[in-house]
């Protein structure tokens, strides 16, 4: 079975069939967890005695656990899930007998750190009786693809510009899109379409405005209002790689219209015919900051800003002083 494409993945985690280990793998831990929740459910059609979620911890010790687990006939009878979070390296052996096992249970192994250089990535995609999922950070029209399933399955549906609209407020973060998901469906309420309004009136409140404000602020060379504002976002929480990517966000946008000042459209009418469409409030302030960046600036400010990200996820420094340099060096720049 090993790797699986994007043609046979639906029908997969709606039925694993045979299968005894499906190891997920990539840099959305939220569309790691979503997949993985489908196939565990798939497995024990919603039977709570059918699941057992051992430690990765656990799960290292004792390398026959997980294929004594899922060789376990459950009580009430059907197929057996053994579901582990937080996998590595450290789960290969347990998870080659489990692959190897007799047992009628499925191993589903939550991994979003592993590469494709270890020794469980390489046993995943190799094994017959094993599936790798790949699972990486959707963007531009997959992300608004995604966030339009997601309000279908709550019974809501949303005009083109509302879901270009979600996606880039609530970013790449699956757990975060699904949440704001969520929320926009109970405002909508039965039968309403949800529209660009909705998103900005929901998403927008709950989806950390000290952030935007301390982007916005950065891009605009205000440094001690960026300074506050990230004060008050890391006080409340803020996850400082979410930081860095509002601020790749917003860079991103502002180049996109970069691009179209160069060719002879005014930053006014760049802004208004801009999508996902500029919230009312920002477009003064998006204009302003328009009119202070070059394209050149703007990719330099990019390439930063996807360093930082690399930085805070791989050196093992503060993650939240690697935001706050990077956006305050924005602020700074002339």
């Amino acid at each position: 079975m090993a790797k699986l494409d994007a043609r046979r993945l639906s029908g997969f985690l709606a039925d694993p069939g045979e299968c005894r280990l499906a190891v997920l793998v990539g840099d959305d831990a939220g569309l790691i967890r979503e997949r993985a929740g489908e196939l565990v459910r798939a497995v024990t059609r919603g039977d709570d005695l059918c699941l057992v979620e051992p430690t990765a911890r656990e799960a290292a010790k004792d390398t026959g656990l997980m294929a004594a687990e899922a060789a376990t006939l459950p009580l009430t009878g059907g197929r057996r899930a053994v579901w582990v979070r937080d996998g590595g390296d450290s789960l290969t052996e347990g998870a080659r007998l489990a692959a190897q096992g007799r047992g009628p249970g499925l191993v589903v192994i939550e991994a979003p750190g592993l590469a494709r250089r270890n020794k469980l990535y390489a046993l995943a995609a190799d094994s017959a009786a094993a599936a790798l999922i790949e699972c990486w950070r959707e963007t531009g029209a997959q992300l608004v693809a995604s966030a339009g399933r997601m309000l279908r399955d709550l019974g809501a549906e949303a005009e083109p510009a509302a879901l270009e609209l979600l996606a880039d407020r609530a970013g790449e973060d699956r757990l975060l899109l699904k949440r704001e998901v969520e929320k926009l469906a109970l405002h909508a309420g039965a039968g309403q379409r949800v529209t660009a309004e909705d998103v900005i009136a929901v998403v927008a409140e709950a989806g950390g405005l000290d952030v935007e404000e301390a982007v916005m602020a950065a891009l605009l060379g205000d440094v001690a209002t960026a300074d506050r504002a990230l004060n008050l976002a890391m006080a409340e929480g803020a996850n400082p790689v979410q930081v860095i990517r509002a601020g790749l966000r917003h860079v991103q946008r502002l180049h996109a219209l970069s691009l179209q000042v160069a060719e002879g459209t005014p930053p006014g009418e760049a802004v208004n015919a801009f999508r996902p469409p500029v919230f009312w409030k920002q477009k003064a302030a998006v204009e302003r900051a328009l009119r202070r960046w070059s394209t050149a600036r703007l990719e330099a400010a990019g390439s930063a800003l996807l360093r930082a990200e690399r930085q805070a996820k791989s050196t093992g420094l503060p993650d939240a002083t690697i935001a706050r340099h990077t956006l305050l060096a924005i602020a700074r720049a002339k």
